[in-house]
């Protein structure tokens, strides 16, 4: 494992509770384990010789061979196909999503091999390097068809059906066999405490079951879907998505699978994503929501006044930026020097340091999440939220660190009073909507404050825009989101001279940057790709401003960056390459919501009378 394979080369599978990586070569090069921010068993995405992998691929030149890899229809069941003169076989590799509300300590990866025409030889490596290749391991062999490497604290067994002859070498397992047409052969991969009982040996027919239930589970989950317009391909993936990235026991969604991957090759914009930000996880609920999946929505909620009435946090804030899964506040930062970094981008962070930082934005996320339905958490959870405005009425019109989470020190963001817009627009209408004891005077003077602040500091005459802060006349991508949160028309000619404006100095062939950061420094070396975030909200702010012919080419655009099996990463690169965490729920999220407005201007466009000839 000496060479990177493309960040975009892979597929995910997941159970609910953590996630792996599958490249299109067949290596697992990324997963955690018992949960999405627990320390990795496989990280050669982030150092080849030193992070594990576990490869199962066929053993043909690469001249020689095709490989394919693709998902089975409405499924987060992975497929690679090897397909070479002497046959074509393929790896199924799949998780069985688990529905307890408590977490396990026990999670299955299956990997099913079979050829279909021919024959083909197979090789097996299985390279466990436990806590993000820190600590040593040993192995044990037990018998002929498993194995267990004992990590700290944490046991990977390792256990084959079908004619797979393990040998063990320098404390990893290795495989060579053949298979002909018809035939399978089976390898699971279970990790686990390591004073657990020894999983069960798994039969064929084990397999075949876990397999169906798999298949099964997403293809029942998606049925609940209620999007039926042009994309569905796009935004069924893109809904599966999301719900691999969603912890089952809290609710709570992480923003990306990974850590570590660079926003620029060499580059050290390289952050751990594995957990859950306030900001993105609020956003999905709507999108959830006009999918139609309301127990995830319902989920997140709940997660959220969780962390209202707990009233802990590393910054001090009533909320927090991000937390991990289970609304634990503390983040340290740490940086992994053993690790050179994916294709040699260093440095390797785990943790996240932004924690602690000020994004006044959240408090408007978290409301408008909330706000969605009528379920707002009883009276006690009401009570919590009601306290959280009383103190945003004092604490609103501060300087911040901003949405981006740069460190070149704290300004007055536009973005962030127009969340903070949005919190006092919400809570006083579920106070009025739902007959709540609210300070509604206070709550409503502070939000005309907000929004004579923003029209009088955020917007420069000289643009003809709103600006990303109110010391400069840079252009903000965030901003794309003022009129879906309501604070203007997408028609004021205000808001369309601001797109016109980001048209101009953000917009690169459809392909949207969040800021100029050599206008706007961020306090990080290097640049940064286009963000897909942002070109997604670009589309879905060029459909509802009626520039619907050009949003419509953006997005096909757009969808063309998508990977082999209809994955985003965070960014897109100078060459058109993914770069960043993957594959990142924010893109997937404003993906669904672009898709949904482009829809509804084109059903309007279509369903409105042709004019008659004079």
């Amino acid at each position: 494992m000496n060479a990177y394979p493309p960040i975009a080369e892979h597929g995910i599978v997941g159970d609910l509770q953590t996630a792996a990586l599958v490249s299109s070569a067949g290596t697992i090069d990324w997963w955690c384990t018992p949960r999405f921010d627990s320390p990795s068993i496989f990280a050669s995405l982030l150092d080849g010789e030193r992070g594990g992998h576990c490869g199962l691929a066929a053993d043909v030149g690469t001249e020689e061979m095709a490989i394919r890899q693709l998902y089975l229809p409405d499924t987060a069941i992975l497929v690679t196909r090897f397909m070479a003169p002497e046959g074509v076989g393929e790896v199924a590799d799949f998780m069985v999503p688990i529905l307890d509300s408590a977490p396990t300590d026990r999670h299955r990866l299956v990997r099913v091999a079979r050829v279909v025409r021919g024959s083909l030889p197979l090789t097996l490596t299985c390279r466990p390097r436990f806590d993000y290749g820190r600590a040593a391991h040993t192995l044990e062999r037990l018998g002929d068809r498993a194995a267990v490497f004992h990590g700290p604290g944490t046991d990977l067994h390792l256990q084959v059906a079908g004619p797979v002859p393990l040998r063990a070498e320098d404390g990893d397992i290795t495989a060579s066999f053949t298979l002909s047409e018809g035939e399978t052969a089976v390898l699971v991969l279970t990790s686990m405490a390591s004073d657990g009982a020894t999983p069960p040996h798994p039969s064929r027919e084990d397999i075949s079951t876990a397999f169906e239930q798999c298949r099964g589970f997403w293809q029942s989950w998606l049925r609940s879907s209620t999007y039926r317009g042009r994309w569905r391909d796009m935004v069924n993936r893109s809904a599966i998505t999301l719900k691999l990235l969603t912890y089952h026991p809290t609710g709570a969604p992480i923003a990306a699978a990974t850590m570590g991957l660079p926003e620029q090759i060499g580059g050290e914009r390289n952050w751990d994503y594995r957990y859950t930000w306030v900001r993105d996880a609020s956003l999905s609920v709507r999108a959830l929501i006009d999918l139609g999946f309301t127990e995830e929505a319902l989920a997140f909620r709940r997660w959220l006044r969780d962390r209202l009435e707990a009233d802990d946090t590393a910054s001090g804030e009533p909320l927090q930026i991000m937390y991990r899964i289970d609304g634990d506040p503390h983040l340290e930062e740490e940086v992994l020097d053993h690790l050179e970094g994916y294709r040699g981008s260093g440095p390797v962070r785990v943790g996240n340091a932004a924690a602690d930082q000020i994004q006044l934005d959240i408090y408007g996320e978290a409301a408008d999440a909330l706000a969605q339905s009528s379920d707002i958490g009883g009276i006690w959870g009401w009570r919590s939220f009601a306290n959280l405005m009383d103190w945003l009425t004092e604490h609103w019109d501060r300087p911040d660190e901003g949405i981006w989470e740069t460190r070149g020190g704290q300004q007055e963001f536009t973005y962030s009073r127009l969340m903070t817009w949005v919190a006092f627009d919400r809570g006083i209408r579920m106070a009025t909507d739902y007959s709540r004891p609210a300070d509604v005077a206070r709550w409503s003077q502070a939000r005309d404050a907000v929004f004579a602040q923003i029209v009088e500091r955020g917007w420069s005459a000289k643009r003809q825009a709103f600006v990303q802060h109110y010391a400069t006349d840079v252009l903000d991508a965030s901003l794309l989101l003022m009129p879906r949160m309501g604070f203007l028309s997408p028609r004021d000619p205000v808001w369309l001279s601001t797109l016109d404006a980001m048209d101009d100095e953000l917009v690169r062939d459809s392909l949207v940057y969040r800021y100029d950061p050599e206008a706007s420094p961020d306090g990080l070396r290097g640049v940064e790709g286009t963000f897909n975030l942002c070109s997604f909200l670009y589309v879905e702010a060029l459909a509802r401003a009626g520039r619907v012919a050009q949003a419509r080419y953006a997005f096909d655009k757009m969808l063309t960056y998508a990977n082999h099996v209809g994955l985003f990463a965070e960014e897109i690169g100078p060459s058109g390459e993914q770069l960043g965490n993957f594959p990142q729920a924010f893109t997937h999220l404003a993906l669904v919501a672009a898709a949904m407005a482009l829809d509804e201007q084109l059903d309007r466009a279509e369903a409105r009378p042709a004019a008659t000839p004079a």
